[in-house]
């Protein structure tokens, strides 16, 4: 093709009018001012350079610079290419397209986008940074009295780790029973469900009641006793209690009188004398009531749930195949079930568990005890507990529902 074909077919030079009669005459040679054709057909083919702005003010010569500036443009991919050509979205065929292992690594075609992947891998992660922050934290219990110096928050902690540890001793064998000659469990039974009455009736302090209890147990855990001394035991062990524990201690006389005057003032002094020397006067270990305290703490319980937990755990005083459970995990376990039985379902936080030491799997055995005893609080001999739980002082929590679903 010679020179004047190029330009009839791909080149037009400026057009000047000169003339009358019309006539067109080529302008003076100003340099090209078209691009060849395979440079146009380029540029149909290749994306333009992004963003692409042209100044209408400009001369033919500064559009053509702009023009004949190599494009910048981003890479085409064969998927995106098809996509453009079909102006809709791809839709894989697994059949017609083999994808090897390298491009699904590179990101090719694969079963989902990659911006899918990466979403969903995202969103993953953040459900498991959601779920950690929601996990339950141990509440500090003791942040309300910090300022209180009753009760002692800087040395809280060691005293119940000290518990803990000395909690064995105030414990007894649980088949002492087998060394009485003269007793047995049913007899223990009938003396500290009438104790319970008897100390309702005086209207002592509780940590009375679970010292009394287990001080009967540590003497008759190591002494033989006769049948018609039991109540004499108990009578006394009542009145070191209160020695210990109560600020005004009832006298000897009235603890003569309830006991329908089956003794004399002596034979209550002279076991005085006999049971605390055998306890080499320690009576400062840990009974269930000072865990109690510090559980209930934990539970962040309410009125109607400490006095359930009384009631449960009182049930328990009264019977002898209970004495196998340390007095911690009774108390825990006595907190658990009222919990169950108020909510209608198994609860044990994990500042409950952090507190108590007791996972809710360990306190399951013992808390199936504890509502086959309240199933059958009222009915039977033994009814102590039932009738004094069941007044309006102690908010009838002797009619609350046991819970059943733990059997």
């Amino acid at each position: 093709m010679g020179k004047s074909d190029e330009n009839s077919l791909g080149l037009v030079g400026s057009m000047n009018l000169q003339g009358g009669g019309g006539k067109i005459m080529p302008a003076a040679n100003t340099g090209p001012t078209r691009r060849a054709l395979s440079a146009i057909n380029k540029n149909i083919i290749e994306p333009p350079s992004y963003p692409y702005a042209v100044n209408n003010k400009r001369s033919l010569s500064g559009r053509n610079a702009i023009c004949n500036k190599p494009p910048v443009h981003r890479p085409i991919t064969r998927k995106f290419a098809a996509q453009l050509a079909d102006n809709k979205p791809q839709i894989r065929d697994e059949e017609n397209i083999n994808v090897d292992d390298n491009d699904k690594e590179e990101g090719g075609d694969f079963n989902e986008p990659m911006f899918v992947q990466h979403t969903e891998a995202m969103m993953e992660e953040i459900e498991m940074e959601d779920a950690e922050e929601k996990e339950e934290q141990v509440i500090n219990i003791d942040a309300c009295d910090e300022k209180n110096p009753l009760a002692v928050v800087e040395y809280i902690e060691d005293i119940y780790n000290f518990y803990k540890k000395i909690e064995e001793h105030s414990c007894v064998a649980p088949n002492y029973m087998e060394n009485q000659k003269d007793l047995n469990e049913r007899m223990r039974g009938i003396l500290i469900d009438w104790l319970i009455e008897v100390h309702y009736k005086f209207e002592l302090m509780e940590e009375t009641l679970y010292l009394t209890i287990s001080v009967i147990d540590r003497f008759l855990a190591v002494h033989q006793i006769v049948r018609k001394k039991l109540q004499l035991v108990g009578v006394t062990a009542l009145l070191l209690a209160c020695k210990y524990e109560e600020v005004s201690v009832p006298v000897v006389d009235d603890l003569i009188l309830i006991s329908d005057k089956a003794y004399s003032r002596r034979e209550v002094l002279d076991m005085e004398k006999l049971m605390a020397n055998t306890l080499q006067f320690n009576f400062s270990l840990p009974t269930p009531y000072v865990f109690m305290k510090r559980f209930l703490k934990a539970a962040q319980s309410d009125k109607k749930l400490e006095v359930l937990s009384f009631f449960i755990i009182d049930l328990c005083l009264v019977e002898y195949e209970m004495l196998e459970y340390p007095p911690s995990k009774l108390a825990a376990s006595a907190v658990y079930t009222a919990q169950c039985a108020l909510n209608g379902f198994e609860e044990w936080s994990k500042t409950c568990e952090f507190h108590t030491g007791y996972k809710q799997e360990q306190l399951l055995e013992c808390a199936r005890k504890m509502v086959a005893f309240h199933h059958k609080a009222g009915a039977g001999k033994l009814t102590g507990v039932h009738r004094k739980y069941n007044t309006s002082k102690f908010s009838y929590a002797a009619r609350t529902e046991p819970a059943g679903f733990l059997l």
